[in-house]
């Protein structure tokens, strides 16, 4: 499985054994006087202080067979308690989800680096890199939403023809025991692939009341956030439903979630969240404020006139959603003018 990590480098001789950047690393250190978090996997780690990130390192990622899950926070709290608070809707999944789409990107951007200085042994090495955190991508996704609902569906229709033909057969040739079962199968199968055909049509067909880079509140905690990700139903474990008390929700798991990046100013204990639909609120007025995050700088290319940010072009490949344009205003022109 994948090895994904988030460290909380305070000291030099903490990132050197970490993230096995050592001399590199060291040196950058010593430029570095606050506190500063290093997120990455084997050898690479991304650098990320004052707003700002880099990557630092060469990327040397283990065998496939060697890899695991590991996920953390790059700040840690104390237990708040048995009360529902917003570290209910804290999300390692989302977490990972997201370092992995910054990996994937990451390794993208040196093979085509590698190919322009003609690198071409560095490329390939690359490549098949990339190929790998693809795969591993691939099966965390399936991990969270199942698979691809609408081949699911086909498969199982396919299914139910080969085993009506069978039923014919079994019921020709008096075999009645082994027809009973293929009758009980064929309506498992039916009421499977209803389930996975209802599924397929929520992906492709979902309404989402915010877009990717919005900044939004929680309707509950108050903290602010920004979208960067969005599912059209909840698709986390049984037990964070639980935990979250998701089937206490007037809409319940069947409505969007949203992953967010929390403003850390607000709430540093809780910088990814996956949150209901209902549970979040737009502006009521446009938020030019402040917004710190050490995600947002890989995520987006900065703040658009009314204050949201700009997802990359990536992520809006990701989740299939177009570039939001923002609305014409005569106002502006005529601000400008007067300026």
């Amino acid at each position: 499985m994948v090895q994904s990590m988030l460290i909380n480098a305070l000291a030099p001789s903490s990132c050197g054994v970490t993230c096995g950047l050592n001399e590199e690393c060291r040196r950058n250190f010593v430029q570095i006087k606050e506190p500063h978090s290093f997120l990455g996997i084997g050898k690479s780690c991304l650098c990320s202080y004052g707003g700002r990130a880099s990557y630092l390192g060469a990327f040397d990622i283990p065998r496939p067979g060697s890899w695991r899950v590991e996920a953390g926070w790059l700040f840690k709290g104390g237990d708040k308690g048995a009360n529902l608070d917003a570290s209910c809707e804290q999300s390692e999944i989302a977490n990972e989800d997201i370092l992995m789409f910054f990996f994937e990107i990451d390794l993208a951007t040196r093979v085509q680096y590698a190919l322009n200085l003609e690198q071409y042994d560095i490329a390939k090495q690359l490549r098949n890199k990339l190929t790998e955190v693809e795969s591993e991508v691939i099966k965390l996704r399936e991990n969270r939403r199942g698979p691809a609902a609408k081949s699911e569906a086909q498969d199982m229709a396919i299914s139910i023809l080969r085993l009506r033909a069978e039923l014919q057969n079994a019921i020709q040739s008096e075999k009645y025991d082994f027809a009973a079962d293929l009758r009980d199968k064929i309506s498992k199968l039916e009421a499977e692939s209803l389930t996975a055909s209802v599924k397929a049509r929520a992906f492709e067909n979902a309404q989402y009341a915010f877009r990717l880079g919005q900044k939004v509140k929680h309707k509950l905690f108050g903290y602010r956030a920004v979208i960067c990700g969005m599912d059209p139903v909840c698709c986390e474990s049984k037990s964070w439903m639980e935990s979250a008390k998701i089937d206490k929700l007037t809409r319940g798991p069947d409505q969007p979630f949203y992953q967010v990046l929390v403003d850390a100013h607000e709430d540093p204990n809780l910088l990814v969240a996956y949150v209901p639909e209902e549970n979040l609120l737009a502006p009521v007025k446009q938020d030019k404020d402040k917004f710190d995050h050490p995600y947002a700088s890989f995520l987006f290319y900065g703040m658009d006139g009314a204050g949201d940010f700009i997802p990359i072009k990536q992520l809006r490949e990701k989740y299939n959603q177009r570039r939001h344009e923002l609305p014409y205003n005569p106002q502006d022109e005529d601000d400008g003018k007067d300026a």
